[in-house]
């Protein structure tokens, strides 16, 4: 009986069937990369593209832009007037974002917001469809429960990093990932036990949470 599917070797098979990024997205993939920007992984930003084609969302809330890889790949898979609000507190990242979204052609799909959602959040008075969540680990529990309030029935809850690197499981964790590790195994055992939520957290990239709001 196998007990394990994906080894590395299989990693790298799949990894291998996977055709190259298209310019823009590989020039950003390699800036994050040089820079230490952490952005969505290739799997995990396929799976969140697949999600939106699925789901056809009319109204997306992304929290934690970064430099707006995963807002142009939701953005670009948003159909006719599918609109994406995406929140980001870092001034540099703000900037970047708007020359790289400016460049991707989907400006006109992506609303920017700057500033922290925390105090943001709470002003909204739209109802989304689907809301992404992948910023600072230690707000993932407030930013969840303001997002629960702006997700329509049936809306989609995608949430980034659930896995943490590995360590969320690990017995052995580095000094510098203990509090955040700490805060992701807590907001797990919330997100799981949710009632009006359908969840699931699924091994794609650095951990994906899953969640549809029930009728």
């Amino acid at each position: 009986m196998t007990k394990k599917i994906l080894y590395s070797s299989q990693q790298k098979y799949l990894d291998s069937l996977q055709p190259e990024s298209e310019p823009l997205l590989k020039e950003m993939e390699e800036f994050a990369y040089e820079r230490q920007i952490p952005i969505l992984s290739k799997a995990a930003a396929d799976f969140l593209e697949q999600t939106i084609l699925i789901h056809r969302p009319k109204r997306v809330l992304e929290i934690g832009m970064a430099i707006g890889y995963s807002s142009i790949r939701i953005a670009r898979s948003l159909r006719g007037k599918g609109m994406l609000d995406t929140i980001e507190l870092s001034k540099d990242n703000f900037k970047i974002a708007q020359e790289f979204i400016s460049r991707s052609g989907n400006e006109d799909k992506i609303n920017i917001i700057e500033g922290d959602a925390l105090e943001i959040l709470p002003t909204i008075k739209d109802k989304y469809d689907f809301i992404f969540i992948d910023a600072d680990k230690e707000d993932y529990e407030k930013l969840f429960y303001y997002s629960l309030l702006l997700l329509n029935k049936r809306g989609v809850m995608f949430i980034d990093n659930l896995l943490w690197h590995g360590y969320t499981a690990s017995k052995n964790i580095p000094a510098k990932y203990k509090n955040s590790t700490e805060y992701i195994r807590k907001f797990n055992k919330l997100f799981v036990s949710q009632k009006v939520l359908k969840t699931t957290i699924l091994p794609v990239g650095d951990g994906i949470g899953l969640g549809i709001k029930l009728d």
